[in-house]
């Protein structure tokens, strides 16, 4: 007994140390891994940068610890942020002489991004270097991007999905009541459709109208600037997608000039040769987008005391981080964190000015609040300028309206300024069904106000929708002080419904039609500095808080879930959160899934 116990506990120590040991292996492999990951690659003459549109375009890198130890990356992101630095660095460096770029499909993208992605391409273009780019299949957001291109390559037996615009909406009211569950809505705003899937199951007259109208704003934009750079016209694009040209064979696309020629995959290296006007393909080398990006970043900074920040508030709005969603993937807006952030900035005397680059469809109206309240701090001490990326709407626009000066995309979607609030209430589910019950005691009248087992009676609905006035009234006070116009005037463009970023401009929500690099210069204009640092905010998260952080959180798990229900995935993350969320909400209309 006594050498079974010693051998027992030989056993178990040596199983301990062998856990520590592979434990500081890993560790050290990651910090190792991070550190190659960041150090600068060569780029020597004849380059071309390969950029593969494919996975997901983000506002900023979402570098995965995991990544490397299970074979590259989850869903081969675009970072905006990554892509605009690598194509300045491109843009300047000699060695450079053009771009690749190899069609594929870019989930998740909104129309903005789509357009500032290639808004960037075209700025590259001016340095007089070439594009090309090649598909097997074009999706509608790749073949947007890619008809910049110089040559616009397409397989023999490919096709490009040209089919117009379409935008999909799921409604869940028969799946709850089946289930036994009744959404008890309070709203404000006539196309504030957000709760309409809780409610509904079909689309309201008045969320067609709004959808159809932005939604016709965005195609005539794409149409536009395809016809702009393709040279052909907008009526035959249309002609393309009315035609079900995308199940035609391929050769219909090269007659209209909506692309250059056919060729097979294998053939591309002669084509991007003859461009760089060298002999054969192994005259060039290449480069990819990410490599340059490293390369733009790690590039040596001025030492210019004077900085102007950039803090990028992307996703959802949520007043506190909870680790217990487990879909926590995507970014979010934290707003303990971001006040904390904001009032940092403020007090930075360094900081000469802000630009606050927002990318969301909005989230809980007290956060959204309380973010406002320190862009009006901010705003006491320096300029702060807004940058709307993909979506300001709702929440977003809230934390947008105080700003100096408010930029957008022409196919930013914002607006949406209208508030509402979901109680469910699931006594068919608890009693009848499942055969729980419930017997409350209170002191008090309001004592139980929201219980899941009984509905709320005329009173409670009318304190409820009370509530919801008030902060509508807040809501639309806050905007109307922002932007300079009487709540009366912000109130008739409010109602929830959605713009796009040119419709705002003519509203008076937006003031300019910009970039973030537009919004950058004005904040230098208004801060009177020329030369300064222009510092991204939050900073990166390091390597090993990324470890325990998608240790704890399964959010590598929820990366594959992503990937495997593509948009879909979002349908079982706005359930998952609905139970979590402050029920009173500024957002959006449901998430849009638009067919690029």
């Amino acid at each position: 007994m006594k050498d079974f116990l010693k051998y027992t506990f030989a056993s178990a120590l040596g199983l301990i140390i062998v856990c520590v040991i592979l434990t500081i292996v890993s560790v050290v492999t990651l910090v190792g891994m991070a550190s190659m990951n960041t150090a600068t690659v060569p780029v020597v003459d004849n380059s071309v940068m390969i950029i593969k549109l494919q996975g997901e375009i983000t506002e900023r890198s979402q570098d995965n610890p995991f990544d490397e130890l299970f074979g590259g990356s989850i869903d081969g992101s675009i970072s905006m942020e990554d892509l605009a630095s690598a194509l300045d660095y491109a843009k300047a460096e000699d060695n450079i002489k053009g771009i690749y770029l190899e069609a594929g499909s870019l989930s998740g993208a909104t129309p903005a991004h789509l357009e500032e992605f290639r808004n960037l391409l075209l700025d590259f273009k001016e340095s007089g270097k070439f594009i090309v780019a090649y598909g097997d299949t074009y999706t509608q957001g790749t073949y947007y991007i890619c008809s910049v291109a110089d040559s616009l390559l397409i397989n023999p037996e490919g096709m490009i999905n040209w089919v117009g615009m379409a935008s999909q909406v799921l409604y869940y009211k028969d799946v709850m009541d089946k289930v036994g569950v009744k959404m008890q809505v309070f709203k404000v705003g006539t196309y504030k459709s957000a709760v309409e899937p809780y409610m509904l199951n079909e689309m309201s007259d008045a969320n067609r109208e709004q959808i159809e109208v932005f939604q016709g704003e965005i195609w005539s934009k794409f149409c536009k600037d395809i016809s702009k750079s393709r040279k052909i016209s907008t009526e035959t694009l249309n002609m393309a997608a009315d035609s079900a040209y995308m199940i035609k064979p391929a050769d219909e696309f090269l007659k209209i000039k909506m692309v250059d020629r056919l060729a097979y995959s294998d053939e591309v290296p002669d084509v991007i040769a003859r461009m760089m006007k060298v002999d054969e393909p192994d005259d060039y080398s290449t480069i990819t987008m990410k490599e340059i990006a490293t390369n733009a970043q790690s590039a040596p900074k001025e030492g210019i005391d004077e900085e102007i920040a950039v803090y990028y508030a992307d996703g959802e709005i949520v007043q506190e981080e909870d680790n217990s969603l487990s879909f926590s993937t995507e970014p979010m807006i934290v707003g303990e964190k971001v006040i904390k952030d904001l009032k940092a900035l403020a007090d930075d005397d360094d900081v000469k000015a802000v630009v606050l680059r927002v990318n969301s469809p909005g989230g809980s109206a007290y956060a959204s609040e309380q973010i406002w309240h320190q862009v009006m701090n901010i705003k006491a001490k320096k300029p702060i300028i807004v940058s709307m990326g993909g979506y300001a709407a709702s929440g977003g626009y809230y934390i947008s309206c105080a700003a100096d000066m408010i930029f957008a995309e022409p196919t930013t979607l914002t607006g949406s300024i209208g508030i509402f609030g979901m109680f469910p209430e699931a006594s068919e589910l608890l009693e009848n069904k499942i055969g729980v019950h419930s017997y409350i005691v209170k002191t008090n009248k309001y004592g139980d106000l929201g219980n899941y087992f009984r509905a709320m009676d005329e009173e409670e609905k009318g304190t409820i929708q009370a509530y919801i006035n008030r902060g509508y009234e807040l809501f639309t006070r806050r905007c109307a002080d922002g932007r300079g116009l009487s709540q009366d005037s912000i109130k008739a463009i409010g109602e929830g419904r959605v713009w796009t970023g040119v419709h705002a401009k003519r509203i008076g929500l937006v003031d300019k039609i910009g970039s973030l690099d537009d919004a950058i210069a004005e904040a230098k204009k208004r801060a009177g500095i020329e030369k300064c640092s222009v510092i991204s905010y939050p900073a990166p998260v390091n390597i090993l808080d990324q470890l325990f952080e998608q240790v704890s959180g399964d959010s590598y798990a929820d990366a594959k879930m992503k990937q495997a229900f593509g948009d879909y995935y979002d349908m079982f993350a706005d359930i998952t959160r609905m139970a979590k969320e402050p029920t009173i909400q500024t957002a959006m209309p449901y998430r849009l899934r638009f067919n690029f």
